[in-house]
């Protein structure tokens, strides 16, 4: 047992890939067997990492999730920012230039209205529930723009830690939502070529619940949707912790 457990741990990051492919195909399993694929395998997938590392941060009183057990230490890796920009960049190279172009104007308006909009729903939201200085609004606002954008706002105005875990907390119920609701309301909203998924990308903008939400729909939609919420989430990183905090800051 000993020898097994030296193995996966000096292998770390193989062992990292075959535990998140479990957690993957238990996830997919559930969602087409329980659900009928209407919630969608990656949602579950999400929740179940969530409760896997809340009890291994139990277990271990640590602050990195699974990736505090030693075992499961490659998941740190894994789940790390490079790979996670590789993922995201891999997306576009399915796209053609050609769709990319039909979205013109309306594609370059959703992405600013959908961070705006974003924005103010979850600073309003912060308001609603007490908070009143410019940092903690404008952080949580940030992050009902992506997980990714909320953080990066906090570290750069100063906002405390526990702002930003509700920043990121924030962004990980708009993931869920999106990913889960899309494929309910798609034939509604006309969901159903490249332009409307590069628009649609372009106005939730969290990259993994547009992605899953798509994958649902269909799957030669995910690069379209995935390259404008890309330009999302680059774009809240640019006007949140700067344009958009400093008009917090004048009202607050």
């Amino acid at each position: 047992m000993n020898l097994i457990n030296e193995v996966l741990i000096q292998n770390s990051l193989i062992t990292a890939f075959v535990f998140i492919g479990l957690i993957v195909y238990v996830s997919y399993f559930l969602s087409d067997k329980l659900t009928n694929g209407r919630f969608h395998g990656s949602a579950i997938a999400i929740i179940l990492g969530l409760i896997f590392a809340y009890f291994a941060g139990v277990f271990t009183d640590g602050e990195k999730g699974v990736s505090d057990i030693a075992v499961l230490s490659g998941v740190g890796i894994l789940g790390g920012s490079m790979l996670r920009d590789f993922a995201i960049v891999a997306t576009a190279y399915g796209a053609k230039l050609n769709d990319l172009r039909s979205s013109g104007a309306a594609g370059i308006f959703s992405l600013f209205f959908g961070v705006i909009l974003s924005f103010t729903l979850g600073a309003l939201t912060a308001i609603a529930f007490g908070y009143d200085d410019p940092k903690s609004i404008t952080t949580i606002g940030a992050g009902t723009v992506t997980f990714v954008v909320g953080p990066i706002t906090g570290s750069a105005i100063g906002a405390e830690s526990e702002i930003i875990a509700l920043s990121i907390a924030a962004g990980l119920v708009k993931s869920i939502l999106v990913m889960t609701v899309t494929p309910l309301v798609a034939k509604n909203i006309g969901l159903n070529n490249p332009k409307s998924a590069m628009v649609f990308g372009g106005l939730m903008g969290t990259n993994s619940g547009v992605a899953a939400g798509l994958a649902a729909v269909d799957p030669k939609l995910v690069p379209y949707g995935a390259m404008t919420a890309t330009f999302y989430t680059a774009v809240g990183c640019l006007i949140v912790p700067s344009l958009l905090f400093f008009l917090i800051d004048l009202f607050f």
